[in-house]
């Protein structure tokens, strides 16, 4: 797994961090322009509990930056920010009204008078110009930076659900805001002798809150796939017990196709099978006679093994998505604690993500039935 450009998001200086602050807006508004293509400038959709208002959506990821860079006193203190401390007002009065999704509940969302796109398009670069006015005078430390890094990643990861969303609706998207689907490599099984590992993140730089308090894990000897699992290795279990298809697949006159962004096209074989629930990977894994990897032997194999490939799919685990002892909860606190307990972990990363999430130790969690993520699965023997 490459993780260069991961590497150089957490823990790169200022001038690394302004070139990608900028580099994601860019794809943020090539992704507004599509939908705007799509939608009208209005950009509305049905309600879904899945998804956002697209204007919400960039209207949320310019307040967040705001919120925690330009309005936060306290940002050069880092994790060790008061997130409670008294702000001044930001771009817009009404911002924390409208986006601040710790207080605006899901289904308001649809019914706030909101900005129209020309508005929200110009709220976004006016953060980003405030942000990076601030960030060209920040001490290069870890404890400077860290909202920085923070507000990327959290810009990076709203546009990989803005991808997921475009996919639910059929809105076509420019390849440069996804990667081509590409062939999983073959197969080899790797067996690994049984060890302590230790979970959690070790290095300087930026960190995600549910990575950190290190976890020592004793593994027993197991056996984990090279590679994800292909659709040519799925779809046989579909063919022999009659389960329904995946999300987006579909067979026509014994063709196996799949939607993609709208358009329907033949299924490639050898490409991860993708868009499946934990419930469906688990399926896959009892016909076959296999089980899902917890997430300290993904871990393990990811960082040790050499022959162990990256996939370009969100990989379900057989762990819960819980705390590691000791946990703490940074400033952004409604990013992990909420959501432990219901929700499974997923390790690697997909085709729609930005190359500065592949992370071998970040932690992704959804519950297990979600099936709009580019979401697959490896396997471990029973």
């Amino acid at each position: 797994m490459n993780t260069t450009v991961s590497l150089t998001a957490r823990s790169g200086g200022r001038a690394a961090l302004a070139e990608a602050l900028r580099d994601s807006h860019q794809l943020t508004l090539t992704l507004l322009a599509a939908y705007a293509d799509a939608l009208g400038d209005e950009l509305t959709i049905p309600y879904s509990t899945q998804l956002n208002p697209p204007r919400w959506e960039v209207g949320h990821i310019a307040w967040f930056q705001d919120y925690w860079i330009s309005r936060n006193q306290q940002r050069a203190r880092g994790v060790l920010a008061d997130p409670d401390h008294q702000r001044p007002v930001g771009r817009l009065p009404e911002a924390d009204t409208w986006y601040n999704s710790s207080q605006v509940a899901h289904p308001s969302r649809w019914t706030l008078p909101l900005p129209d796109l020309a508005d929200t398009r110009a709220y976004l670069a006016a953060v980003l110009a405030d942000t990076l006015s601030l960030l060209a005078d920040t001490p290069e430390s870890d404890d400077a930076l860290y909202f920085y890094r923070l507000a990327l990643f959290h810009e990076d990861m709203h546009r990989e659900a803005a991808i997921y969303m475009a996919q639910a609706l059929s809105i076509p998207l420019p390849e440069m805001l996804i990667s081509p689907a590409t062939a999983v490599e073959p197969l080899i099984p790797l067996k690994i002798a049984g060890q302590t590992w230790t979970l959690g993140y070790p290095d300087r730089g930026f960190a995600f809150d549910n990575e950190l308090a290190s976890q020592h894990v004793d593994l027993a000897d197991f056996e984990i796939d090279s590679c994800v699992v292909s659709w040519a290795r799925y779809l046989p279990f579909l063919e022999a017990t009659g389960s329904a298809p995946p999300r987006y697949l579909r067979q026509r006159t014994g063709e196996w196709q799949m939607r993609l962004f709208g358009h329907w096209q033949p299924l490639r074989l050898d490409t991860p099978a993708t868009h499946l629930t934990c419930h469906e990977a688990e399926a896959w894994c009892r016909w076959a006679g296999r089980r899902l990897p917890t997430e300290a032997e993904w871990e393990l194999a990811a960082i040790r093994q050499p022959e162990f490939s990256w996939g370009a799919v969100w990989e379900w685990t057989a762990t819960p998505f819980q705390p590691y002892p000791g946990f703490v909860a940074h400033p952004y606190r409604d990013y992990s604690a909420p959501w432990f307990g219901d929700r499974r972990v997923l390790r690697g990363a997909s085709r729609a993500s930005s190359p500065r999430m592949v992370h071998s130790r970040y932690r992704n969690f959804f519950t297990p039935e979600r099936n709009d993520i580019y979401a697959g699965f490896r396997s471990c023997a029973a």
